[in-house]
Formats: structure tokens, sequence, C-alpha cells
């Protein structure tokens, strides 16, 4: 498949992409999507999965519920707290910071679903989603503050920003929901049974 394709795919799959309202960063967003989708192998991004072991819910779905529930903790936060977070940038990161598991999860769907992966180079679940999603962020050059949003879940910024706390706050009401509607369990629980990064 090629770039024009993928593309397409993403920009439809997150019309949260209208919230940034800078053009470059919009596209460097859709950038670093379409090189994951294409190192990764996937033919649909609809195919990725929420978890390696959750294919109820899509990482489409999940990415999208973050992004949602990040903009009304926003909303908040400037209503009532005089605080101002940078949208574009919560909304960028929001959108990136599962980017990784294009490349994390490929051993765990069917590979029908793949077309041309290149394990041995890029695709495997050797890197954690939050620093390969870094990475590719990195690669097209997004810009620092939403690269340093994108490692969500494991600490791996010593320096949070204000955006980057809106980021990981969000995932982890998202993780949570789905967890606990696909499987019963809260996140925690999903994350002391189930994560690869526990080992």
């Amino acid at each position: 498949m090629d770039e024009t394709d993928h593309g397409k795919q993403v920009r439809e799959a997150f019309p949260e992409l209208d919230r940034i309202a800078d053009d470059d960063l919009r596209e460097r967003v859709v950038e670093t999507w379409v090189l994951g989708l294409e190192r990764g192998g996937w033919r649909e991004i609809a195919d990725i999965p929420y978890a390696w072991n959750i294919h109820e819910v899509t990482n489409v779905e999940h990415v999208r519920g973050v992004t949602k529930i990040a903009l009304e903790s926003a909303r908040v936060q400037r209503d009532f707290h005089d605080a101002d977070p940078d949208i574009d940038v919560v909304v960028a990161a929001c959108l990136l910071h599962d980017v990784g598991k294009c490349y994390e999860y490929v051993d765990h769907v069917d590979g029908e679903l793949l077309a041309g992966t290149d394990r041995e180079r890029y695709a495997s679940g050797v890197i954690p989603h939050s620093l390969s999603g870094y990475a590719l962020a990195h690669e097209v050059g997004a810009p620092l503050a939403v690269q340093r949003a994108i490692p969500h879940f494991l600490g791996e910024v010593p320096e949070r920003t204000l955006e980057a706390e809106l980021v990981k706050s969000a995932n982890a009401a998202s993780s949570n929901a789905i967890t606990q509607a696909a499987m019963g369990i809260s996140l925690n629980e999903w994350v002391e049974q189930y994560s690869q990064t526990m080992d």
C-alpha cells in the first residue's frame, strides 16, 4: 500500500486532526502514522488492536478516546484553573501516543492483516510502543513539546509538561475503561498480569 492510501486512512481515522491549528504539525502527525504503518507492514490502520490481548477495541478507538478526554481536561484546566495548555501539542501528542503499536503489535494479529512487515529492522515488541512512537515522531521532525509527551506510561521522561501530563492521565482514563469493559480488570491489574514491560 502506498503512502497516499495510508495518509487517507489516517486522516479518515482521526477527525481530531482538525483540532490542530498548525498545518505543518497536522501533516507531521499524519506523516508519523504513515511511516509507522508502512514499516510495520499494516494494510489498514483500523486493524491495530488496543492491546496485544484485547482485540475487541481498536487502537484508533483508544487514541480517539484519549484525545477527547485530554481535550475535555484541557478545557477544565482553562476554565477552572486558569491554566493554558497548548491545544496543538495536546492533540498531536494524544494522536501519536500509541503510534508505536504499529511496530509492537505485528506479532499479535493474523498475518493476513500485514503486508511486508520488516520485523528484523522495525517491527517487534522488544521496544515499548511509547518509545518507538517517540522515535517515529522525532524522525519526522515533530516539535520537541510533542515528542516529550509521547512516552506516556513508563515514566521515561523525567521532566513532565502540562501537556504531557494531560496525555498520560487521559491515556490512563481510557485504558482503565477499556480493560474494565473487555476483561473486568483495572489498568494496573492488566499491567501486572500482561504487560511486556514488567518482565
